[in-house]
């Protein structure tokens, strides 16, 4: 389903007040990644228009049909707004088995769609399990297979793989992405992962100070820099040895650990947990820090 909407809002935060707005178009079938620092108001535009909080004023408009006006007063519930929303923190019901969240979370019971969503996330064997008795990855899995069990228009992830180890979180990927290829549905990320953006969108929204800053393909949000290369990876430095004159970094690419030397004489030094680029020119290899903005230092 195709998103539009226009929305104003005033966010309170522990550093003060400040107006949040945003006029977005997203279009049916997309995976787009909603990016920034923490308290730009990802997350509250999340709710907005899941229905979970309202704009101060503005419209949500899904599929055609006005889910939030402002000027008229439109403002279908949360429960007929047809989204799945999966939270960091799981919100699973604590006294029900696996299946039973499933088939709670459906208007009208569909047992095939339930059978299918357990095989999908592997969880066939643990569903007559209660939350309190699988572990955190498990727990996550299925919290998304309750999102999907009502054939949402939309799905909402508001960073719901961070507290997960990286095998795991890996594995959760590539379910979500087996997901989007089968149903093809309208998804929303809020990550701050590159690697998981890069892996799972089509496209970022990045926030800053409360509004839209910029808009586009992660390569080119993420990749702009005064450097072409034919080829850009972003990785994380897992290891840094240092030896005479180079720096040997193991740097996680996808799912591969690569090992790289790099000069110690540079301005910039890697750290176990940094981001970074590879970039690629012929057989120049370049690795540049990623700062704190997502951005490559020049």
């Amino acid at each position: 389903m195709e998103i539009e909407l226009s929305v104003r809002k005033k966010l309170f935060t522990a550093t003060g007040e400040f107006p949040f707005t945003a006029d977005l178009s997203i279009a049916s079938g997309e995976m787009v990644s909603f990016f920034g620092p923490s308290g730009v108001g990802k997350t509250t535009m999340l709710r907005i228009i899941a229905g979970l909080t309202d704009a101060d004023e503005g419209f949500v408009r899904v599929g055609g049909q006005t889910w939030y006006d402002s000027a008229d007063g439109t403002n279908l519930p949360p429960r007929r707004r047809k989204v799945g929303f999966v939270f960091q923190d799981y919100a699973l019901f604590p006294n029900m088995s696996v299946r039973e969240n499933l088939r709670f979370a459906q208007p009208k019971t569909d047992r095939r769609h339930i059978d299918e969503l357990l095989d999908i996330f592997e969880l066939s064997n643990l569903q007559h399990r209660k939350p309190g008795f699988l572990s955190g990855g498990q727990n996550q899995r299925v919290a998304m297979a309750r999102a999907l069990a009502r054939k949402p228009d939309l799905l909402l992830l508001d960073e719901p793989l961070s507290a997960l180890d990286h095998e795991m979180r890996n594995t959760l990927q590539d379910e979500i992405l087996e997901v989007h290829r089968l149903w093809g549905i309208t998804t929303i990320l809020v990550s701050h992962d590159l690697p998981e953006i890069f892996k799972l969108c089509n496209r970022v929204i990045a926030f800053k100070e409360g509004r839209v800053v910029d808009d586009g393909n992660p390569y080119d949000i993420f990749g702009r820099s005064k450097i072409s290369g034919k080829l850009q990876f972003v990785a994380e430095v897992l290891k840094v040895e240092k030896e005479d004159t180079v720096d040997i970094l193991t740097l996680l690419i996808g799912n591969s650990p690569v090992k790289v030397a790099v000069c110690n004489n540079r301005q910039e030094s890697f750290v176990p947990g940094d981001k970074a680029f590879v970039i690629s020119k012929a057989f120049n290899p370049i690795i540049q820090k990623m700062n704190s903005n997502g951005k490559g230092g020049n």
